[in-house]
């Protein structure tokens, strides 16, 4: 009974978050699905792959819809064994995004408790992290393996605190657990962010046990984190290696050209830019409004009310002879959104606000927490701050993309903020709890130098106000679009929304400093005060959230489900039933092409590079021989009245074709290069350095030399050749080294790549079967080490739960 009791306010904590999760976002109880951009156009990428799931009940583990050929590891495939997912999945069991924002909850819910704050703080804290505007905003266009992994962050911190607090048992297995899920969620980026504040959190836990010269503990932690971790990577086994594997075949892998699509000479082998890493970077400025959400304008779509100055200037602005603008047309223009953001980056859907009273509380712990891992959470917040600052801080961010490992493999620095957004929120509920610990004559001078440290930041901006001048990078664009009355009208909104947004916060603050204020008068009892503090931290990010992610978002869970429609060039193209791929002019970087038809095109951040690379280096210059060589039957181009036209290429090549010579050269840059001018239907590309058995050999073909095409699945293609002479055949398919298998007649032969992105074989005369199969060995060995981590994590856990119940039954004889 005394266990059960013990439970119930954690249970009741529990009960509130399925509450506040569903309640949110509650038009899931009406059978409605939230549309996510991104999702949308994954859900476009993996057609092929879901289809094929559906009819055989197992992986392709390869896609020709999307990029013209890849593995589909991160394209949502399962993996053998993926009993980690199948714990995820219990621990998700509300409808999507519901279930992302309970999992936010619950995970910073545990790390409170570990931290040792009472469940009444740690509830209202878990409450204000998933509320931080960016974790919602994130739900709002898509990014869910993102949200998933911030989601077990608070987790896995949670459990390396435990280890180092020397509960080596309950913090191995809340850290095994944790990574496992971590590393499941699969988005390596917010994990490698994690591991950043983990190396802190390490070597302060480090420091301490040197220090105290207690080096046995530190040990026994250490050992204990080391597997748990261990087990944790072999759980996820198979989309570790499979992902490894593939990341050197992406745009995330070294390049092997050495010059620019523009002739000039690279200066990096990076694989991605130093300016494409830092597109986003925070604005130095711009970080304020982490406690003021509108201080930069909010989003590039902001909603304006209907006394902001630009409803005035559409009002007078003409239609007709004599006609205008009617406010009621105005106010709705206004508030469908409007350019009203000013910082740094080229799109912002929201600010990344974590709250003026987290903040304000959060402060607090700095003069009430005399414990010193409040500043392993402040200097985290500080840290992952000035990085996302990205080009705007190149001291720091140069050094970290050059001598940081995987540091230089991931875009967008300004996302590392979630770390700041993780942080705040700790010591948010840190300082609030150690206030109440305080004597009472102690607690108002603390709580004084807070409020003043809070509102003094707020009088500070409105100071500096007038050194701003509110101009966004975008504004040139729209005076020539809009005049220059309209960029006047939006400045003096951005001005407005400066303005508000800080006597807002600043409202925040102070009502929450004299709540507690009021406590210390022994004008409210306790629970009064915290549960008023509660509120208004959570009221505060609630009604920003609203303003991004709301009701409206959400529509039928058809238009989820199938958020593509087919138009008339999708329909007269399906009306072929060969096999051919289709390049869609307008809508390259997108999904949709890919979920009616084999395309060149797609949407994904890992995407293959050789086919990155055909497009910037030859199919941007209009160089149709690669359009050719690559099948390309039809192009989707759209016509003078906007419609979409299907643009038959009759010169596409077909599935496979024989060569009658070889153009040897000597490293990528002669493939590239070669492409220039060539005849993909006569002539093959070979980089004689890594396919040099075929050198010195002759091949021909006859008048009749056919390949044709007998049977297809994304995984197993089948032809059969004709052809009086040993010939070089090429396949109008993407080259991967790791997992195709070529069979001739049933026995294997050797793949090469031709043409830079293509596979060839060598094919002897007379007429073959020709089969080419993917059965990746990487998903065997990934799933075989899964499965072993998977069973030595339930003896870990079944051995721990006996040795811990042990301990209580001992301790409660002693009694």
């Amino acid at each position: 009974m005394k266990q059960l009791q013990k439970f119930f306010p954690h249970a009741l904590a529990i009960l509130g978050f399925v509450l506040v999760s569903t309640l949110y976002f509650f038009p899931v109880l009406q059978g409605k699905q939230i549309f996510q951009s991104d999702i949308a156009q994954y859900t476009g990428m993996a057609k092929e792959q879901n289809d094929f799931r559906a009819a055989h009940n197992e992986e392709p583990y390869w896609t020709n819809s999307a990029f013209g050929g890849m593995p589909t590891y991160q394209l949502g495939a399962k993996y053998p064994h993926d009993y980690v997912g199948a714990i995820d999945d219990v621990l998700r069991f509300l409808p999507r995004p519901a279930d992302y924002l309970f999992l936010y909850f619950l995970s910073f819910y545990i790390l409170m408790l570990v931290l040792k704050a009472d469940p009444l703080k740690a509830f209202f804290g878990a409450v204000a992290f998933g509320f931080s505007t960016y974790l919602i905003i994130i739900l709002g266009v898509g990014h869910n393996a993102k949200a998933h992994a911030i989601a077990y962050m608070p987790m896995v911190v949670a459990g390396f605190i435990m280890a180092f607090q020397r509960k080596y048992i309950w913090g191995g297995l809340l850290t095994m657990f944790a990574v496992a899920l971590e590393v499941n969620a699969n988005h390596f980026q917010m994990t490698f962010y994690l591991l950043i504040l983990l190396l802190i959190l390490s070597g302060y836990f480090i420091y301490e046990g040197i220090k105290s010269k207690e080096y046995k503990p530190l040990l026994l932690s250490i050992g204990t984190l080391i597997g748990a971790g261990i087990f944790a990577i072999g759980s996820n086994a198979g989309n570790l290696l499979a992902t490894a594997e593939y990341a050197s075949f992406s745009t995330r892998g070294k390049s092997d050209l050495s010059f620019n699509p523009d002739g000039t000479k690279k200066v990096t082998d990076m694989a991605m830019t130093y300016d494409y890493i830092t597109e986003y970077s925070y604005g130095i400025a711009e970080s304020f409004n982490l406690i003021a959400p509108r201080l930069f304008g909010g989003s590039n779509n902001e909603s304006l009310s209907e006394d902001s100055k630009i409803v005035d200037f559409l009002q007078q602005q003409q239609v007709g002879q004599g006609q205008y603008i009617t406010q009621e047309q105005a106010v709705e223009y206004a508030k469908g959104g409007m350019p009203t953001y000013w910082g740094d980056q080229p799109i912002v859907s929201a600010p990344a606000y974590i709250g003026a009273v987290v903040f304000f509380l959060g402060i607090l712990a700095l003069f009430t927490d005399e414990r010193k891992i409040k500043y392993v959470f402040l200097g985290g917040a500080v840290l992952t701050l000035i990085l996302s600052w990205g080009k705007n801080f190149p001291l720091l961010t140069n050094f970290c993309i050059d001598h940081i490992p995987m540091y230089n493999k991931f875009r967008a620095v300004s996302s590392i903020q979630v770390i700041l957004e993780l942080c705040f929120p700790i010591l948010a509920i840190m300082g609030l709890q150690s206030f109440f610990k305080l004597e009472k004559e102690k607690q108002l001078k603390p709580l004084l130098q807070s409020g003043a440290v809070g509102l003094g930041l707020i009088i500070f901006l409105f100071l500096c106000k007038s050194m701003f001048s509110f101009a966004g990078a975008g504004d040139s664009g729209l005076m020539q679009n809009y005049g220059p009355n309209f960029v006047d009208a939006l400045k003096e909104d951005r001005r407005t929304l400066y303005s508000a947004d800080l006597l807002r916060s600043g409202f925040f603050i102070l009502i929450s400093a004299g709540a507690l204020w009021l406590f210390v008068k022994n004008r409210i009892a306790q629970n009064t005060a915290i549960i008023l503090v509660g509120l208004f931290m959570v009221t505060d990010l609630f009604f920003v959230d609203k303003n991004y992610v709301s009701n409206k978002d959400f529509v039928n869970a058809r238009d989820v489900e199938v958020p593509f429609q087919e138009t008339p060039a999708d329909a007269k193209i399906l009306e072929d039933p060969t096999n051919y791929r289709v390049f869609d002019v307008q809508g390259l970087m997108q999904g949709r092409t890919s979920y009616f038809h084999k395309a060149i095109g797609g949407y994904s951040a890992v995407k293959p590079q050789r086919m990155q690379q055909l497009f910037d280096y030859q199919i941007a210059k209009n160089n149709m021989e690669i359009l050719n060589m690559l099948n390309v039957k039809y192009v989707i181009q759209t016509d003078k009245e906007g419609k979409e036209q299907p643009i038959i290429n009759t010169d596409a090549n077909g599935n496979a074709w024989f060569v009658s010579k070889i153009q040897f050269v000597k490293n990528a840059d002669g493939e590239m290069k070669a492409l220039d001018k060539f005849n993909s239907k006569e002539t093959a590309v070979i980089n004689e350095n890594e396919f040099s058995a075929i050198k010195g050999k002759a091949f021909a073909k006859d008048s009749s030399a056919v390949i044709t095409l007998d049977s297809y699945q994304p995984n197993d293609l089948k032809y059969t050749s004709v052809n009086s002479k040993e010939g070089l055949a090429v396949f109008s398919e993407m080259y991967y080294e790791k997992g195709w298998t070529a069979l001739i007649d049933g026995k294997e032969t050797f793949i090469m790549r031709a043409d830079y992105t293509l596979r060839a074989i060598v094919v002897p005369a007379g007429k073959h079967s020709i089969e080419f199969k993917f059965d990746p060995q990487v998903v065997k060995t990934g799933g075989t080490i899964t499965l072993v981590s998977c069973i030595g994590m339930l003896f870990l856990l079944a051995g721990g739960l006996y040795v811990e119940r042990k301990k209580e039954v001992i301790n409660s004889k002693d009694m």
